[in-house]
């Protein structure tokens, strides 16, 4: 996305029952499993859903006792998102589980020996990206994307007037206008939303329109014949029983929503040893914390990797032009030192060997609030902007 002149940016979200966010959270529900029972197991998990009927497969290794619970666990993450319908319910639907044991050939070049560090998964680019549009440091469009449908999320699951009769799948797309750079308003909103049979569309258009004045700040509504909700008509049939689902088929929404590069790699149902994941969530922690310590408006950070190597062959910033007197070469090599970016470190530094991630699986894993409870989502954390400053000017 440009930093500067005048535009409009849409990005899209999808809710938690969306098909594909469905997979993805039976992938971190059995990811959460293993690494509750054995921190340092190794999980790659994909799962496929459709009409009452969910597959796992992929590669594992940890303690042989959770595959066990993994069925009632995927069916009570089912629960959780809310289906309970016809043609695809937490009671009736048939899910079998063809995980293996991890392949030998992968392990041998990512486990350490002895005082040598482990190294990477696999090959591969991450990016992360940070911005000075929203408190949260993240791109407005899909900021505001996600925010709608997790408040619809909230108001369907209290059963409250604005949510009675809504179902889980939905979906969210919002234009921003932007001016100078910057974002001024919205142009367009799109919400597609499974509901109830027998619901009147004008009533389902009122519940959304008061979860989207919610979210968007004061007099940023769109125009009313910009304000489109469910405009193919009634949605009722949807979700697994409507289109079939994958893990990790929602890599933009997960992240920048189009606003920044991407490496092309998902995150959900992958342990942390996977730089995919981690590496992602590292460049993401990066860029935050150099936006978070007013050194630029905008910050891009690419990391690489090769398989079986532990540090990373390239450390790349782009400020966009929005750099307050900083060298963008020199910012990569501080940024190198000040953390440990190889895949222990990452995980060291983050503490991301903890049943950490079913709640990552839906409305982005970017841009939220930790929980202090479970302690996640510590690549948000800013405590890196002290450190920063004082390394540029020494």
């Amino acid at each position: 996305m440009r930093n500067n002149g005048d535009f409009l940016f849409t990005s899209e979200s999808v809710s938690e029952g969306h098909p594909d966010k469905v997979a993805d959270r039976i992938s971190d529900t059995v990811l959460d499993a293993y690494l509750e029972a054995d921190p340092e197991a190794r999980v790659a998990c994909e799962t496929m859903v459709t009409t009452n009927r969910v597959i796992l497969a992929g590669e594992v290794r940890g303690p042989e006792a959770v595959e066990k619970t993994l069925i009632d666990r995927a069916r009570e993450a089912i629960k959780d998102i809310g289906y309970d319908q016809e043609g695809f319910s937490w009671k009736k639907a048939d899910i079998k589980s063809y995980l293996h044991a991890q392949s030998a050939d992968i392990a041998v070049g990512v486990d350490s020996a002895g005082d040598k560090d482990e190294g990477a998964g696999d090959q591969g680019i991450m990016f992360g990206f940070a911005t000075n549009e929203t408190e949260h440091l993240m791109p407005a469009p899909i900021f505001y994307a996600h925010n709608i449908l997790d408040r619809m999320r909230e108001h369907r699951k209290a059963g409250d007037a604005r949510g009675k009769g809504l179902l889980p799948d939905a979906k969210s797309q919002v234009t921003l206008r932007y001016v100078n750079g910057k974002p001024v308003g919205v142009t367009s909103v799109v919400v597609s939303t499974q509901h109830e049979a027998g619901m009147h569309q004008s009533k389902i258009r009122e519940m959304v329109r008061e979860s989207v004045r919610e979210v968007l700040p004061e007099g940023w509504m769109c125009p009313e014949d910009q304000f489109y909700v469910n405009p193919t008509g009634i949605f009722v049939i949807g979700g697994p029983d409507g289109d079939a689902g994958l893990t990790g088929r929602k890599i933009i929404v997960d992240t920048y929503g189009g606003a920044a590069p991407h490496g092309g790699g998902a995150f959900s149902g992958k342990d942390p040893t996977k730089v995919d994941r981690s590496a992602a969530y590292a460049a993401r922690y990066l860029a935050k914390n150099v936006v978070a310590a007013g050194l630029a408006d905008r910050c891009t950070i690419q990391l690489s990797y090769a398989i079986g190597v532990s540090r990373p062959l390239s450390v790349y910033v782009d400020l966009d032009g929005t750099g307050h007197d900083v060298n963008e070469e020199k910012l990569g090599r501080l940024l190198n030192e000040i953390m440990d970016l190889s895949p222990r470190g990452i995980r060291k530094h983050l503490r991301l060997n903890r049943p950490i991630y079913v709640p990552t699986s839906s409305y982005g894993h970017f841009g939220r609030v930790p929980d202090p409870v479970l302690d996640n989502f510590t690549w948000e954390n800013t405590d890196l902007v002290d450190g920063l400053k004082s390394a540029l000017n020494r």
